[in-house]
């Protein structure tokens, strides 16, 4: 599967001469084969622009997790087309949607090139957000369902078109972008100073985990930056665990108020409040933002802060699993979860979804596991559940939750001294030139992939996000096909998705 693939590991780069350069045939063909027969999935797929008046180039970055390897590719465009490979796999289908609205370079025969962002073409010209066509279900008793891009509450925009006959819906389209903000091209020409900001902010309920892999990037793309203390990956790693429970409380308490059990809801409202007051704690911020730099923490952390974590995760266990197991329990919960917008193995495998959603369909996928960071220890065991539907992804975040609370545990028994302030904490890293990286980790969502190309100075000539939900909204749309349109908000919580993350 890896001949014709520069193989990378995740953090470490490369030159940017070092990728194969394939005509676009056999590029193809080698990438569809590495997904479709070789169990490699998708990563990230864009267009590296030309230098020097040279031709543009897809790159195709895989993940191998059963190697821990990365995957990456290149072939070379001509004519402003190829042929779309959404037509065989469709976990391609979005990457090429992104592809065409950002560059105008067209996937042939890509059964819907609608932009996903609405961003500004090439040319300076843009669609109004929202302003487009959309499929429609034919017949006299086809009616269709129109939700958003304003809600009723305190949640982003995003546009749902619902096609239904009665009751039942037959399809649903997904219509995002009116939170696009030109990250990516933001961060053009960077490193600056506000590049750490700008990344943490992507999807800032995932600072975090963002944080963690840009900075995995910076190291691997300046070896000469200082090691940094073990403890600092031991913190890191606790700090990604703290807002993973955070947020799956958050999930199971939303998911409870959805179906009107409001005990679990009110009680995991105020519980994720305390876990986001741990990580404040910490570094002084609920979501984690500005603590950590390419040579370590921001900001020193006491060894005797372990002792304080403990005994407040001790406090906390108690009262969620309490709350968890009201919701659990109570039969008139279940009965509206269970056997509800199940997205089958096969689908979730087809549409190339990630994390929680990933793993409540039977796929057994965690960056933690597949792709383990440089100074945190590897996740041992992988939760999955078979089934699918909302009850399974809800389990999913049960489970983990219980799993973040013991690999807590187990980290803050390795803490031995203190976390010193890492020095030269504001200094923008220098880049080597004409490289190129990937890095990952497994947010509270699921995996979140970021790719660096450095220019011949140093300076970011491509940087891609692929945010775990920009994966993953095609499943809730599948999740939606043949359900009643009453069980919506309730397939909704159960994925929770971004979308900033997945506007950019």
């Amino acid at each position: 599967m890896n001949n014709g693939f520069l193989i990378l590991t995740n953090g470490v780069s490369a030159p940017v001469a070092d990728v194969p350069v394939l005509p676009m045939a056999p590029f193809r063909q080698m990438v569809l084969d590495a997904v479709l027969n070789g169990g490699a999935r998708v990563a990230a797929f864009f267009v590296l622009p030309p230098e020097n008046g040279g031709e543009s180039r897809l790159i195709a970055v895989l993940a191998a997790p059963q190697q821990h390897q990365i995957l990456v590719a290149s072939g070379v465009i001509e004519n402003n087309c190829y042929p779309a490979f959404t037509t065989e796999c469709p976990a391609f289908h979005w990457f090429e949607r992104e592809i065409y609205e950002q560059t105008g370079i067209l996937p042939q025969d890509h059964p819907w090139l609608k932009p996903i962002r609405f961003q500004p073409a090439a040319d300076g010209t843009a669609p109004a957000p929202g302003v487009t066509d959309y499929f429609q279900l034919q017949g006299d008793a086809a009616h269709e369902v129109a939700v958003g891009p304003v809600h009723a509450g305190v949640i982003e925009p995003g546009h749902f078109r619902f096609q239904c006959l009665g009751e039942t819906v037959h399809f649903l389209e997904i219509e995002l972008g009116y939170q696009h903000r030109g990250l990516e091209q933001l961060l053009l020409n960077g490193p600056v100073p506000q590049t750490p900001h700008w990344i943490e902010t992507a999807a800032g309920d995932s600072s975090i985990a963002a944080a963690t892999v840009y900075q995995t990037l910076i190291r691997g793309l300046s070896p000469d930056l200082p090691p940094e203390p073990e403890s600092a990956g031991i913190w890191r790693a606790i700090m990604l665990e703290l807002e993973r429970i955070a947020n799956h409380t958050g999930d199971l308490g939303a998911l409870a108020g959805d179906v009107a059990f409001l005990p679990t809801a009110s009680y995991c409202g105020r519980i994720r409040g305390d876990y986001l007051n741990l990580t404040a704690m910490l570094c002084g911020n609920r979501f984690g933002r500005s603590m950590w730099t390419a040579g370590g923490a921001a900001l020193p952390i006491p060894a005797s802060a372990a002792a304080v974590l403990r005994s407040k995760m001790d406090e906390l266990r108690g009262q969620l699993n309490n709350a968890l197991a009201l919701m659990f329990d109570t039969p008139s919960v279940l009965d509206r979860l269970e056997n509800t917008g199940v997205v089958t193995t096969a689908d979730a495998a087809s549409l190339g979804l990630v994390g929680v959603a990933a793993r409540a369909s039977g796929l057994k996928m965690d960056a933690r596991h597949d792709f383990p960071l440089p100074g945190i220890p590897v996740l041992e065991t992988v939760p999955h559940e078979p089934v699918g539907d909302v009850f399974a992804r809800a389990v999913i975040r049960r489970q983990e939750i219980a799993a973040s609370d013991r690999r807590i545990m187990d980290l803050l028994g390795l803490i031995r001294e203190d976390l010193p302030a890492a020095p030269s904490v504001w200094q923008v890293p220098v880049l080597q030139p004409d490289r190129i990286a990937a890095a990952v980790t497994e947010g509270w969502r699921g995996e979140l992939w970021q790719v660096a190309v450095t220019d011949a100075n140093g300076k970011f000539r491509r940087f891609k996000i692929v945010d775990p939900s920009f994966h993953n909204w095609a499943g809730l749309a599948m999740a939606l096909r043949g359900e009643e349109i009453s069980h919506f908000p309730i397939c909704n919580k159960s994925f929770n998705l971004s979308y900033c993350g997945h506007d950019l």
